[in-house]
């Protein structure tokens, strides 16, 4: 007669899929898509939605809503620099909704994006820029993003040049590519004239750019 020999280790159930309750997430839903680091570009590139969602390494990263001041110091930035281009007839300025590919597995959302006549551009996104201006938005994350993250992204990218304006610090900080990572081209404050390497005649007053923010 055989015999069983009881396991080794105890058997349990894997644990059961949360349920959606009123007042809860739409649990099910969330199953439809893929689990973070298994996004595929096609399957980011699908998403339908008006939230700003970017895209590293299989895996989604959901932008902070702007704030009435972060917009209002874009919309000055973008002013100008349209205004710049323009003149010259020198490209695209993009105003935060259009993407950049920064490394093969990356897609980031730059609040200001100029992108020369040269360059290869698709419906969905830029393949590099020639500059990429950031807004940093109030939180740790999002400062480690624009500061860190997006900074070592853009260089290897290629992007020449990237501003990074901060309003916590009231500083716009010019970075200009130099081989493979960026050097500070100048740290500039109220009271001084920040200054592009790459575009000669484009220049920001910062205590107007800040001011801008506190337009009623």
């Amino acid at each position: 007669m055989s015999t069983v020999t009881p396991a080794t280790q105890p058997i349990t159930e894997s644990p059961a899929e949360p349920r959606s309750r009123r007042g809860t997430p739409v649990w099910e839903i969330a199953h439809l898509y893929p689990l973070q680091g298994h996004w595929s570009e096609h399957a980011y590139f699908g998403l339908e939605t008006e939230r700003r969602i970017e895209y590293a390494d299989g895996c989604l990263e959901f932008l902070p809503m702007p704030t009435r001041s972060h917009e209002l110091i874009v919309q000055f930035l973008y002013d100008l620099l349209k205004a710049w281009v323009t003149s010259r007839q020198a490209g695209r300025v993009f105003f935060s909704g259009y993407r950049v590919q920064t490394i093969e597995s990356a897609y980031r959302l730059p609040d200001l994006l100029y992108v020369s006549n040269d360059r290869r551009q698709e419906e969905q996104f830029a393949h590099g820029a020639d500059l990429a201006i950031e807004v940093v938005s109030e939180g740790e994350e999002n400062r480690r993003r624009d500061l860190r993250e997006k900074r070592a992204e853009y260089a290897a990218a290629g992007i020449p040049e990237y501003w990074i304006v901060d309003p916590e610090q009231k500083t716009i900080t010019v970075l200009t590519l130099d081989g493979d990572e960026y050097r500070v081209h100048g740290e500039f404050k109220p009271g001084a004239t920040a200054s592009s390497a790459l575009l000669k005649g484009f220049a920001v007053d910062v205590a107007a750019c800040f001011a801008a923010a506190e337009v009623q």
